[in-house]
């Protein structure tokens, strides 16, 4: 059994319980939450129990990122549940969507089986693993829904890959309709992206790289909000890019219920970071332009866009260290999502809350798993935070297996000073 523990004096932020106050929390000893909130404080506590007093330093509920690629199976020398673990607990990161695309990919039960028998003996944090819409991902044969639901497989997507048959969709969508499954989608056409690098416009014709027009996304977008009027199931945008893609969204959330993600690097980042050909940069969805990020940052704080994502996916040197045009597409980002997120908050865009929600309440809500909160008789998952502490982005210290960041010696500031997954601290500095 575990000791009691008792923290008070925090800046507590639980936006799925409503909670924005300076108060405390109890963890039982089976790692449960007993007590939070303002109602928490010295005056309550046995005067025999040690407290530890935070010092308004900040305590979130773990962070659930809906959007992360795993080595395991085949691919374990870029990560593996090990090393990605670690990396997520360094970002306050307690559970984890895992995406299908490894090798072999995830698209039959035993697979599964595999899989969640290697994240539970292995890894620290919460997996919550996915598998692919389409056998092989290849975008014609639906894989087995029910059967992988029943597995414990919590959403169906086919990764970096989008289903390009529009009668595939169809099928899917009304297959997903029946049982009740939830269909996360990369939205982007194979045919108007082909070959494409990084966004369409004067930065890829000065650079002299193929383009990837924003229409590639809005087509997909279009095509699949307007299936889901005839299809109403659980449907998911992965991450959107763009000003346009915004507006749309904005416009059908009143017909159709869906939801929506953005990925970290284009809140934070736009095309111009690319400079000089860094292919650390050469993302899916591409970096637009600076209009489209700040589109994409007015679509967080109006609610048109629910969740934030690491799109955390680890490559190896050799797949970086090649031409543009060669380099493999991707960046890790876990262990950085809460800090560079909170730049939004810092330099005044996004509400705190607003950007926590993003974080916690709203994919735990999408995935329907209770997980991003703080409620009494949960499990302890949270990270205290130093909001205002400056850090670097080094890519020596990063936790990962891989250490292909987009985001190398940025300066940032607030850090995750301690993690706990079911009231056991995993992490601290």
């Amino acid at each position: 059994m575990m000791k009691k523990k008792y923290f008070i004096n925090a800046n507590i932020i639980d936006p799925h319980n409503n909670i924005s106050e300076i108060g405390g929390l109890i963890i039982g000893e089976d790692g449960k939450i007993e007590g939070v909130g303002k109602k928490v404080n010295k005056n309550n506590i046995p005067s025999r129990e040690k407290v530890i007093d935070l010092k308004e330093n900040y305590i979130f509920p773990g962070i659930v990122d809906m959007r992360v690629f795993v080595g395991e199976p085949g691919y374990e020398y870029k990560e593996n549940f090990r090393t990605l673990s670690n990396a997520a607990l360094s970002g306050g990161v307690t559970s984890v969507v895992t995406m299908p695309n490894t090798d072999p990919i995830i698209d039959n039960v035993s697979i599964v089986d595999f899989l969640k028998r290697r994240g539970r003996d292995k890894s620290k944090i919460n997996i919550f693993p996915t598998a692919s819409l389409t056998k092989g991902t290849e975008g014609t044969n639906m894989t087995e829904f029910g059967l992988l639901q029943s597995k414990g497989i919590i959403a169906f997507t086919d990764g970096i890959r989008t289903i390009q048959n529009t009668r595939v969709m169809s099928r899917i969508m009304n297959s997903a309709k029946d049982l009740g499954s939830l269909i996360m989608q990369h939205a982007e056409d194979q045919e108007l992206a082909e070959n494409g690098m990084i966004n369409d416009g004067i930065i890829s014709t000065k650079l002299g790289l193929q383009g990837i027009p924003e229409i590639a996304e809005l087509i997909i977008i279009e095509r699949d909000l307007t299936l889901l009027e005839e299809y109403n199931c659980r449907y998911h945008i992965s991450q959107i890019s763009s000003g346009k893609a915004v507006e749309i969204i904005k416009d059908r959330k009143d017909k159709v219920r869906f939801s929506c993600g953005v990925s970290i690097n284009n809140l934070s980042l736009n095309e111009n970071d690319i400079g000089d050909f860094r292919t650390f940069l050469k993302l899916s969805p591409p970096l637009r332009t600076e209009d489209d990020r700040l589109s994409l940052v007015q679509g967080l704080n109006d609610g048109t866009i629910d969740v934030i994502v690491s799109d955390h996916k680890p490559e190896d040197e050799e797949q970086k260290r090649l031409t543009f045009a060669q380099a493999a597409t991707g960046a890790t980002g876990i262990e950085t999502l809460l800090s560079l997120s909170l730049e939004l908050y810092h330099n005044g865009s996004v509400k705190l809350e607003k950007i926590i929600a993003a974080l916690t309440s709203n994919p735990a809500k999408i995935l329907k798993i209770n997980k991003g909160n703080l409620s009494v008789g949960n499990d302890a998952d949270f990270c205290i935070v130093d909001i205002n502490k400056p850090w670097i982005v080094k890519q020596e210290n990063l936790v990962s297996k891989s250490k292909n960041t987009s985001i190398e010696n940025k300066r940032l500031q607030g850090k995750v000073t301690n993690t706990y997954v079911k009231g056991q601290e995993l992490y601290n500095i």
